[in-house]
């Protein structure tokens, strides 16, 4: 699976009626939606779209017929294995009716356009994981787990004794780092998630 780095555009006109593809990273419903109502255009005739996240997925033809918009956004987002991602097809009539067919491919091609233009990477799962530890651990610590590739820092906080350090790593990498952690610092380090 493929996420994308960065929100995307891509324009088109097709028999008179102009096409604008929205596509966006999200990483929650929640902020599909709220991106969803920042990117619309209450002027145009229609904001269709799609999102997929994981294994909850939404899409709408927005006042086209059924089946006609939504659909073919989701298929170009399933088509390009993509996770975690929100498309938004905005059309404004130019007063020719491309039918049924027409529009599926209007929506779907133009939506598939802008994802192939997309810059993309893969996917990895991360799990969130904090460690308290003290100081005499700290420098240890962190140099063995900058070693680890797609580890993420979040946070570092000190306190009088030590500091908390609250990162994401690879889900398939969690307990091995959990193991190394025990074993640096002999155990003295608490881990949570």
């Amino acid at each position: 699976m493929y996420t994308l780095d960065r929100t995307e555009h891509f324009e088109q006109e097709i028999r008179k009626s102009r096409f604008l593809a929205i596509a966006c990273p999200v990483e929650s419903e929640a902020e599909a939606k709220a991106r969803l109502a920042e990117v619309s255009d209450p002027a145009a005739n229609h904001n269709c779209w799609a999102f997929r996240i994981g294994q909850v997925y939404r899409f709408s033809d927005d006042g086209e017929p059924s089946g006609t918009a939504g659909k073919p956004i989701l298929q170009a987002i399933d088509g390009q294995a993509l996770d975690r991602t929100l498309v938004v097809v905005t059309r404004w009539f130019g007063g020719i009716l491309l039918g049924s067919g027409g529009l599926i491919r209007a929506y779907g091609g133009t939506a598939a356009m802008c994802l192939r233009a997309a810059q993309k990477t893969e996917y990895v799962e991360r799990v969130a994981l904090t460690v308290s530890l003290g100081f005499s651990d700290l420098a240890l610590v962190k140099a063995r787990l900058g070693a680890f590739a797609g580890l993420v820092m979040d946070e570092e906080a000190y306190h009088d004794t030590g500091a908390r350090l609250s990162f994401r790593v690879p889900a398939e990498k969690a307990e091995e780092i959990g193991r190394l952690i025990v074993d640096l610092t002999s155990g003295r380090a608490e881990i949570g998630a």
